[in-house]
Order: structure tokens, then sequence, then C-alpha cells
């Protein structure tokens, strides 16, 4: 019996068999496995009675062999069938695939490989079948490319589908000329240098920089974060020997460079500070109370100080008010305006120095205002109070029915009911 072609490379699965397992237990191996004796006595000694050998292959029984290789022709067609995939395999894996770079806008050839000219042939790309307008020949012709037609090409053999060339191509720009900064913001201990481009290229570029102090080429150490960032370290303070610093910038299509010369004090400038607070001065409703931190990556405040610039304005105007500060932390603004909102930013340099660093986060504050009254006016107390009494005073019954004037029942009862309803009226008003 032989296998197909397709059974060879996704063979039935076939039941499970016992396993001998080439180890100790539990190093890998199935539990309770007979382990057999390579020495040339056969199995162990502590073995009574040898195991069955398989008659037809000299094996012992338990141990799989792929099944039963008695008749040669089978075996014989097999073999054959696994050559014929290997040699399948191998033609397809030994394509020719790399990558190629165009600059956009260009005019791109591609040819299939070592196909001639003439040959029958199909073009993808991304898996998607090119139109023949685009071939001359053989040939795949791209006119005026651009960013959308990077991507996978391929290129099969006629009808069989045979893949003959593969490529990836990517379309890009060559570097413009790259923009270096070289600052220190821990003077005295170094300064770095970062960059950027202006512009993408679309495609991977590559940066090397290069520092010379004098006549001496200086080590810039790279940041892992950010990738487009290096330290270098003062090696001789005070120096007025200027430093030279070039980048060049290299892709596939083209490379670039930009150069910066300058001496150690003119690149110092310091980060903004820290922890800016400010908040309402009690009862002084146009005061304002801020203060803030040397930035933590200034390393030596008291050797190197640093000066600072204070500025503000309420919300409802566009015009800043400036304080300079020549030490200290804080500072307390007295011309604000009462009720209203205001922002306040702080920058820092050096005393003597370098550069003003940028602005620090702004932070928000409203100065103290006094406390709303409870709105009771003297007059609302008096209609309260009057209400009051006059809810508690007696029914005036007695001004009107005076019993020393008033004679006999008739005019008692007439008495009475203009009192009850004099006392009605009361009620209602109350």
């Amino acid at each position: 019996m032989c296998w197909s072609l397709k059974e060879l490379i996704a063979p039935e699965p076939v039941q499970k068999q016992p396993v001998v397992a080439w180890g100790s237990a539990g190093s890998g191996g199935e539990e309770g496995a007979k382990i057999p004796d390579l020495s040339s006595e056969g199995w162990s000694s502590s073995q009574k009675n040898p195991p069955d050998v398989d008659e037809k292959l000299g094996t012992p029984q338990g141990l799989w062999t792929g099944g039963e290789m008695a008749n040669p022709v089978p075996s014989a067609c097999c073999v054959v069938l696994a050559a014929v995939v290997v040699v399948y395999a191998q033609r397809h894996s030994q394509q020719d695939s790399h990558i190629q770079y165009e600059r956009v806008g260009a005019d791109v050839t591609m040819k299939c490989g070592s196909m001639d000219w003439d040959a029958a042939v199909t073009w993808t790309a991304n898996g998607t079948d090119i139109d023949e307008s685009h071939l001359n020949g053989s040939y795949l012709i791209l006119k005026n490319v651009d960013l959308t037609q990077s991507g996978q090409y391929s290129c099969y053999e006629g009808s069989s589908w045979h893949l003959k060339y593969q490529t990836y191509l990517r379309v890009g720009t060559p570097p413009k000329d790259p923009v270096l900064m070289c600052r220190s913001n821990n003077y005295p201990k170094g300064f770095y240098c970062s960059w950027h481009l202006p512009t993408p290229t679309y495609i991977p570029n590559s940066f090397n920089i290069s520092v010379i102090h004098g006549t001496r080429e200086m080590v810039c150490e790279k940041d892992v974060f950010p990738k487009n960032r290096c330290h270098i370290r003062y090696l001789q303070l005070f120096s007025t020997v200027k430093y030279k610093v070039t980048l060049t910038v290299t892709n596939a299509l083209g490379k670039n460079s930009t150069t910066l010369t300058f001496d150690e004090f003119a690149i110092v400038k310091p980060d903004p500070p820290e922890s800016v607070v400010a908040k309402p001065v009690p009862n002084n409703p146009r005061r304002l109370e801020v203060s803030w931190q040397n930035p933590s990556s200034w390393p030596d405040p008291e050797s190197f100080p640093l000066k600072f610039f204070l500025r503000y304005r309420p919300l409802i105007l566009d015009q800043w008010q400036h304080v300079e500060l020549s030490d200290g932390t804080s500072h307390t603004i007295t011309d604000a305006y009462a009720g209203k909102e205001y922002i306040i930013q702080v920058a820092a340099k050096d005393n003597d120095i370098g550069t003003w660093s940028d602005w620090s986060v702004a932070v928000h504050a409203t100065p103290w205002t006094e406390e709303p009254k409870h709105l009771t006016t003297e007059a609302q107390v008096t209609e309260t109070t009057s209400a009051s009494t006059s809810s508690f005073m007696p029914p005036p019954t007695t001004k009107i029915c005076d019993k020393g004037a008033v004679v006999g029942s008739g005019a008692v009862a007439v008495c009475w009911t203009a009192g009850l309803v004099l006392a009605a009226y009361g009620v209602l008003f109350i």
C-alpha cells in the first residue's frame, strides 16, 4: 500500500500505540513505561522473561514502526512520493525575495526573476492580480508610484502559478536636513542632544551622531527612551573650546546631515520649576501667595543658584504681568483684582549663564473674598415680630361691647355676635 501526496503532507491520525519512554519517570516519559537496556546483553537482567520479538521486523512488540513494510513495492512507492514532496517544497522556498525601495513619483520596473522577457507570467500585488496593461512582456511597469503602492509583489510562471519572484516594494523619500538640538539642563554634569526629521520618509532611517571637543571625539551615550537622544558628560568645566556636533541621517534613498557648533555656556537651559502652588491670602482680597520648587534635574542649586521669572494675569485679560526674582522660591502678588480667577506660571534660569527655561505648568487661583452674609434685613425682622405679636393679641371685642353701656339680653346677643365676627376676621389675618 502507498500513501497519496495529500496523505503524506497531512496524514490521517493513527491509533495510539504503547510508547517507550527514553528517560526516567517524571522526566517527560510516560509513567510506568518500559525502559529498554541498551547494553550488549539486551534487556535488563531484572526481567525474568525477555519480551516477545516481532518476527517480521525483528523489533520488540509494543514499539510502533509506522506500519508493516513486509512488501517492498509499497515501500518504494512511499519513498518516491516523499522525495517528490521534498523537491516541491524546496522549489517553492528558493524563489527570489527581497525589499525594493523607490522614491515617491518614480517609475518602477520589476523583472520576474530569471524569466525571459517574452515568458508568460502573472503579477499580483498583495495577493490581487495586476492588470496586463501594466506589463511589458514579463516585466511589471509602475508609473509615478505613490505611498499607496507599497506592498508585496509576486510573479508566477504561466498558468502553473509557480512562484518565480517576490519582492516587497517600499515607497518613500530621502531624508531632509535633520533638526538637531543640544541643551544642558543639569549643568555642570553634561548636556544632551536630541533630533528629529522635519518630514517623514515612510521608510527606515538610521542616525549617526559625532561630538568633537577641540581635537577630541567624545562618546554620546544613547538613551533607551526616547530613542532620538543621547547624553555627553563634561570632561572639563569652564572650557572656552567649542563643541562640534554632527548628525547624519541615512536611508535607502539618500542621506543628509546637520552640524552645530557652540560653547558650553550657550546651551545651559534648566527645566521649568516644579510643584507650583498658588493660593489666596486670608482677609486680603488683592493678594495671592505663589510658591514653587527648583527643577529636580538641576543637580547643585547651592553652587549654581537659579533665578526665576513669574508671570500672571486674570482670565478676563490677555496681558501678562511679570516679576523677576533673584532668589527664593515664593512670591506674594499684591495687585490682583478682587474675586477674579488668575493664571500663573514660573520660569527658571542660571544666575549668570544660559537661557530661560520653558514656562511651568499653569496653575489657577482666586483672591480671598468675604463670605456673604445671610439675607436677613431689619425690615424683615420687624415684619416678622409684628406678625407674631398680632397673632397672639385677643380679639378687640371688649372695645366694641361695653357691658356697662349695653342693657338687656338682646343687646348682649348683638354684642356677642359682633365679637364672634371680629374674632373670625382675626383668625383670617393670622
